[in-house]
């Protein structure tokens, strides 16, 4: 089974980006991402951390793969 890559905030922004997320704004050291997508605004909110956590990495994943296919982000999240 793949394992879950070690990322920062800003490593999972810019994966993020390459799916048409765009900065919306930020509060603190909590990034809001956004895409609008058949009419649809779809958020995310990641942390600006050097390194997240595994559990807060799997939650940002789950999150996004309500938006993005799971085989798309897989090869951005896990290792292979």
């Amino acid at each position: 089974m793949p394992k879950l890559k070690i990322l920062s905030g800003l490593e999972i922004i810019s994966i993020l980006k390459l799916f048409n997320f765009l900065t919306d704004s930020q509060k603190g050291s909590h990034i809001k991402l956004v895409r609008i997508k058949n009419g649809t605004r779809e958020v995310l909110v990641i942390p600006n951390h050097k390194e997240l956590d595994k559990g807060t990495i799997s939650g940002i994943y789950k999150q996004a793969s309500k938006f993005i296919s799971i085989q798309e982000l897989q090869k951005h999240f896990y290792n292979d």
